[in-house]
């Protein structure tokens, strides 16, 4: 008998051990799980590992996409690898107009490209390619990382799309030719000018008196070669890897139009990220540009002494002679109707009196 009742009272105790940890194990699944039993959103969330893509159509060694990739693994590293994003420079993705349409539609994640493309899209965005404004880079940043950089930030937003923080740097653009230095507005009347498809770009060099011309820059090599333009305007940098010195003589340093780049992410698909991750991805993006700003200025530098040694001549300009000429040809009049007075406004805040 009394092993029986041994064996009933070893029955119970081991049932209510069992109940126990029932109750045990139910209590701590109660901390990550919600009413319905099933794990918190917040918890499954913060576990979750993100891919984004980011298309830029600058070449690998340029020093914007060099730094993309830069700061895209400090994220990775930073977020514990929740946030991977992958950099394809040179178009691989497509044309800067292919990439615009595939961040609209939330395709591409992210898309780097010059306030002159986004001005396609946003017109305002153009707005730091007026001729002549900027004076030195240090205005332009204060400009860019103050309220005129708030202003154009914001006016991504109704289109679905969000702006980093900071615009990195694409350079000054300076103008060279064959035949003779750009010493003063009259040089240029009468030369055929190749351009950017910029309606800025375009409207300036008719208001100097050139011929303006829009070649690929596949093809612009081969079209000073065989005279079809006699000059051209870019950055150093892309002057020096184009070769172009191989068919231009001259360069003046005319700092005439400046360009940036904006880091824009599809609105949907950055806000699927938690909090966390875009607010580590959006410093580093931040202090990355502002190490992208340094380097460019230094390869500007330095490559201007490379072209040199090619046999390039250079020369620097007065710009006030230029920004004349353009104020009676009612260049800035027109251009301020065109962005408005807001943003007019805050460019002269920065840049001066130009119209």
């Amino acid at each position: 008998m009394k092993d029986i009742e041994n064996k009933k009272m070893a029955g119970t105790v081991d049932k209510a051990r069992r109940r126990t940890l029932k109750i045990m194990a139910g209590t701590a699944v109660a901390g990550i799980a919600g009413p319905s039993g099933l794990f918190s959103p917040g918890i499954v969330h913060a576990q979750q590992k993100f891919r984004f893509k980011l298309g830029i159509s600058l070449p690998a060694a340029h020093p914007n996409p060099k730094n993309l990739k830069l700061a895209a693994e400090k994220i990775l590293a930073a977020t514990d690898g929740r946030l991977s994003i992958e950099v394809f420079p040179a178009g691989q993705l497509g044309s800067d107009t292919d990439m615009l349409s595939q961040v609209r539609s939330g395709a591409l994640e992210m898309f780097s490209t010059a306030g002159g493309v986004w001005g396609t899209l946003i017109p305002a965005c153009s707005i730091n390619g007026v001729a002549f404004a900027w004076p030195d880079e240090k205005t332009l940043w204060a400009a860019y990382d103050g309220d005129l950089g708030a202003y154009l930030r914001k006016q991504f937003e109704p289109l679905g799309l969000v702006a980093q923080n900071k615009i990195w740097d694409h350079g000054f653009r300076f103008m060279t030719t064959g035949a003779k230095p750009i010493t003063k507005p009259d040089d240029l009347v009468g030369m055929k000018f190749r351009v950017p498809n910029s309606p800025l770009a375009v409207s300036l060099f008719e208001m100097l008196g050139a011929s303006p011309t829009n070649i690929n820059f596949g093809e612009l090599y081969t079209a000073l070669q065989t005279g079809l333009v006699d000059g051209q305007e870019n950055p150093a940098v892309l002057i020096e890897t184009g070769k172009l010195y191989e068919v231009q003589k001259y360069c003046a340093q005319t700092s005439h139009m400046w360009d940036g780049f904006w880091i824009v992410s599809n609105k949907r698909r950055w806000d699927s990220l938690p909090d966390d991750l875009r607010s580590t991805a959006s410093r580093i993006f931040d202090e990355q540009a502002v190490l992208e700003r340094k380097e460019h200025a230094e390869l500007a530098v330095s490559t201007v002494e490379t072209l040199k040694g090619h046999g390039m001549v250079f020369n620097q300009v007065d710009p006030m002679p230029f920004r004349e000429k353009l104020k009676s040809a009612g260049f800035y009049a027109n251009w301020q109707k065109k962005f408005g007075e807001e943003a007019w406004g805050l460019l002269e805040k920065y840049a001066g009196k130009l119209g």
